[in-house]
């Protein structure tokens, strides 16, 4: 069949696509740009997409795959070959040693600086006025936060905030490219600096971690820095607009987080699962022939593993469509699943409960300044996140 994944209204709303797909088969066959090239296989059932995530024959090794084919991409290896893209025993072997530096500990230590960081930016709006909820809060949070983590001097911040999100600069494959070599190049700077003078910084953390005689090279100490710093950017921003989008849509339940703060802590996983920050899981590819929800999938093709599917399958979540802050929903897939779940899962949902809780809390009045279908959707399949979010305070 035809890309249905590139259809204008997919960007708008993609669950809509998500249901019919679904319905036909849990998983199936797409034609994907034009229809050159291999076929990939598109996967939106929750118990089909919970098997591909732990399936060892779903390689994400991007070198591999790729191996041969001419390109006029020159992403810096930092980015095109980091920990995102290796399989076990490498991949085993670096998660082990981030892990050790990358603690729940770390990142209960930041809260503090999260919360203060918050309530900076926020300081700032005036009640009757207009802001931007993404390009005021959920862009600068993240990659301010993961600054602080890493041990990016504060002047420097501002430069590394802007090459960060180059990176995501959709369409443009230059732009994307300079920034990851001026990213990389940055981190190996910084990390010559942290070795003469070392400090309580995850960057140094991740230096000296050891397990046994292993520990970190330099290179992968150069893509470990790149990849934290720009790994939770997008995402985390995307889980910030849109769970407020979505408490800004049931005033009832933004209500009801006012009155029980404590209640965000559980029902984050609610807003992650009815609309997913990563729509569509980082890249795969079947490395032998297999079979998937009854469909049979060749050797060599991609493979599409859809959170943002499996989130709302009515086989796993009843009436799925519809945000239900008492629903248990910590089964969600948009952090993924199995070895590759995201390290940094905890650094996101402690930003984003410190921002939403600040959000609705000091602004009891807070709505959308827009018809909510006038908001603009960025135009990539991969996330699913606001261009911005424009509310009257």
């Amino acid at each position: 069949m035809s890309d249905p994944l590139q259809d204008p209204e997919f960007f708008r709303n993609p669950y809509a696509t998500y249901a019919r797909l679904r319905s036909a088969a849990p998983v199936q066959k797409l034609t994907t740009g034009s229809g050159a090239g291999r076929p990939s296989y598109l996967v939106t059932g929750y118990r089909e997409a919970r098997e591909a995530f732990v399936d060892p024959r779903l390689s994400k090794n991007t070198a591999r795959f790729f191996a041969g084919q001419s390109s006029r991409r020159d992403l810096h290896p930092a980015v095109s070959q980091s920990i995102l893209a290796t399989d076990p025993p490498e991949h085993t072997r670096l998660r082990k040693l981030v892990a050790k530096a990358f603690t729940t500990g770390a990142v209960e230590r930041l809260r503090p600086y999260i919360d203060e960081f918050v309530d900076g930016q926020l300081a700032a709006w005036e009640p009757g006025s207009h802001a931007d909820v993404v390009a005021d809060l959920a862009v600068p949070l993240p990659v301010t936060v993961i600054c602080q983590m890493l041990g990016v001097p504060e002047p420097d911040r501002a430069q590394v905030r802007l090459w960060s999100g180059d990176l995501f600069a959709a369409g443009q494959p230059q732009q994307i490219d300079a920034a990851s070599h001026a990213l990389a190049g940055y981190m190996s700077r910084l990390i010559a600096i942290k070795r003469d003078q070392p400090d309580n910084s995850l960057l140094h953390e991740l230096i000296t971690v050891r397990d046994g005689t292993d520990q970190l090279g330099e290179s992968e100490l150069v893509s470990l820095a790149v990849i934290l710093l720009v790994a939770g950017h997008e995402t985390t921003t995307n889980l910030i607009g849109n769970a407020a989008l979505a408490l800004l849509q049931q005033p009832d339940a933004a209500a009801r987080l006012r009155a029980e703060p404590g209640l965000l802590q559980t029902s984050l996983d609610e807003l992650l699962r009815l609309d997913s920050p990563a729509s569509i899981a980082t890249f795969r590819y079947s490395t032998e022939a297999l079979t998937l929800g009854g469909t049979e999938i060749p050797a060599g093709v991609p493979v599409l593993i859809a959170p943002g599917a499996a989130n709302r399958d009515p086989a796993q979540y009843a009436e799925p469509d519809q945000l239900d802050l008492d629903r248990d929903a910590r089964g969600h897939l948009s952090f993924g699943h199995g070895i590759h779940r995201c390290l940094g899962a905890p650094l996101a949902r402690a930003e984003a409960e410190a921002a939403l809780l600040a959000l609705f809390t000091r602004f009891p009045a807070l709505r959308l300044a827009v018809p909510a279908q006038e908001l603009e959707w960025r135009h990539t399949r991969l996330m699913r996140g606001l261009v911005a979010l424009p509310v009257q305070l």
